[in-house]
């Protein structure tokens, strides 16, 4: 039996705010952690790739997830991203660090190393081992340059305990669904693509960890919830409110397309670090057009 934790619905990667001279913004994060609890999303994603963790000094992402932890005043649940292509670094990292506030680590698979589904399944193993927290995985391959295959990911879910969910960015909506028929009970199969999220779910899918939730909590967890419940109709309507402006978000690079939309609503500014950039003018205009 797997943990009882429950981490369906929707889940947001939170991105992390800079001024203009590239200094993290702690009062514009503090506006967002409460735009998305207002927004009543289900939990919260700190550290992840959208948050911009590679490009974030050890006291930076410290800082990060103490004023997070500071201003969610345990509202919310808080998931850390806790992940990378060192497993070393990773354990350290898990034996090491005070974790009390956060519910669960999200866990990204090896990336750049390309390991075989051995090696995934030996670094997963090595980690569910040392995490005093559930483990969630966290399967990319746009960015990995390697996937982990259904088989590997029921091979996990089964063998260990607090591995008790996935984040499925593969794209691959036939991998998603033999994970969703092959997994134990209690194992969640959660989304990493925004506009497959309504497909996933429907396919027997428990939710999302989601970039454009961000902007628009509301629309997009009640997307999520309703068909949860398979009101699909309703979950349809919003599904396609959003499908336009969520393709525009990634069309020059995440996170530039959300921090745009959200200077826009002025809950952040839109500047990232190098090697990213902002979205070039053409995207910026479309999603001018196309938000709300």
């Amino acid at each position: 039996m797997k943990q009882s934790l429950n981490f369906t619905g929707t889940g947001v990667a939170i991105v992390t705010p800079f001024t203009a001279k590239g200094a993290v913004d702690f009062p514009a994060l503090t506006r967002l952690v409460e735009h998305l609890i207002k927004g009543r999303v289900e939990y919260i994603v700190v550290m992840g790739t959208t948050g911009e963790s590679a490009t974030l000094s050890k006291e930076e992402k410290q800082k990060v997830v103490e004023h997070i932890v500071k201003v969610n005043k345990k509202r919310l649940p808080l998931v850390l991203g806790v992940g990378g292509n060192n497993t070393a670094e990773i354990i350290e990292t898990l034996k090491k660090d005070d974790l009390s506030a956060f519910s669960a680590i999200l866990s990204v698979s090896p990336y750049y190393n390309k390991p075989s589904q051995e090696g995934i399944y030996q670094h997963y193993k090595a980690i569910s081992k040392a995490s005093p927290l559930p483990v969630i995985l966290y399967n990319v391959p746009g960015r990995t340059s390697s996937n982990i295959a259904w088989d590997t990911t029921i091979r996990l879910a089964k063998e260990f305990k607090n591995i008790i969910a996935i984040k499925e960015a593969s794209g691959n909506l036939e991998q998603c669904m033999k994970i969703i028929k092959h997994r134990p009970d209690n194992f969640l199969i959660i989304s990493g693509d925004d506009n497959l999220t309504l497909p996933i779910i429907a396919s027997g899918g428990d939710g999302v960890i989601s970039v454009v939730a961000n902007a628009y909590p509301a629309d997009f967890s009640d997307m999520v919830r309703h068909a949860l419940i398979h009101d699909l109709k309703t979950a349809q309507k919003l599904h396609y409110k959003l499908l336009e402006i969520t393709e525009q978000l990634f069309a020059d690079g995440n996170p530039g397309g959300i921090k745009y939309v959200l200077s826009q609503k002025k809950i952040t500014g839109p500047a990232v670090r190098l090697p990213l950039v902002e979205p070039n003018d053409t995207v910026k205009a479309k999603l001018k057009k196309l938000m709300y």
